[in-house]
């Protein structure tokens, strides 16, 4: 018997992060990963490895995740995309799906992501965007927070912009652009990179955030470039703003 080759797919993904565990699957925990790999083995009968041009954390939210896997059944794009999306929970959507070239890697292949950070600030809180922006109550200084979020832009060693656990060997990275946007109560942080350390973009946020209500002051965050100190910095936002915009290939 012959195996027939396997096809390389390209999907894009859109999830609302709250009720997931982030992509990665875990034992015991609801993933991203997890949910679709399972639809594919329930739509196909394939069991399939879906890998993400990058793994979000628990609560974060995609726009337009990229993910790539193989698979031998041969079926055109707009089947797997209704078929899936007739499986998949009502958090998590395919909005595209193609063919890609067999050397395609959603990870490996990407040049760049950004991201989008989404604060409320306002002292009544928005119930339409509970799951999708941090509440910020006080008032804070747009003036100060577009200023020094202009340091961070350009190649620098963030080691003092990672969470404790982060295990990637190289903290050397280029932010491409940090723009800073304000919509009456709505701030948006938009943040594109080569590549992000973990919870990188929500420690940016966070300390920016804290620039902006005087509890930090600007210089404090080019000391933190320059010596990789996380303790002198601000908070880490919490997930729930955090939304991965777009890949960059």
């Amino acid at each position: 018997m012959i195996d027939r080759p396997k096809q390389r797919w390209r999907v894009v993904v859109e999830y609302d992060g709250t009720e997931f565990s982030g992509w990665q699957r875990q034992d015991g925990q609801r993933t991203v990963q997890a949910v679709i790999e399972d639809a594919i083995r329930q739509m196909i009968g394939e069991s399939v490895f879906v890998r993400a041009a990058g793994r979000t954390d628990a609560g974060v939210h995609a726009d337009a995740q990229v993910a790539s896997f193989d698979l031998a059944q041969a079926i055109p794009p707009h089947g797997l995309l209704r078929g899936l999306n007739s499986i998949l929970p009502a958090d998590v959507a395919l909005i595209d799906s193609a063919h890609a070239a067999p050397d395609f890697d959603a990870r490996f292949s990407a040049r760049g992501k950004v991201y989008r950070y989404t604060v409320w600030n306002h002292f009544v809180r928005s119930p339409l965007r509970a799951r999708t922006a941090w509440q910020v109550r006080q008032t804070v200084d747009m003036e100060a927070i577009r200023q020094t979020a202009a340091v961070l832009v350009g190649e620098h060693d963030f080691r003092g912009f990672r969470a404790s656990d982060c295990d990637r060997r190289t903290t050397r990275r280029i932010v491409r652009r940090l723009d800073v946007d304000r919509q009456g109560p709505v701030i948006t942080f938009d943040v594109e990179a080569t590549a992000f350390l973990k919870n990188m973009v929500r420690i940016l946020v966070g300390t920016l955030v804290d620039v902006g209500r005087g509890r930090i002051e600007p210089a404090t965050v080019a000391r933190m470039l320059e010596t990789g100190d996380r303790t002198v910095g601000g908070m880490t936002a919490p997930a729930c703003g955090l939304t991965l915009l777009r890949v960059l290939y």
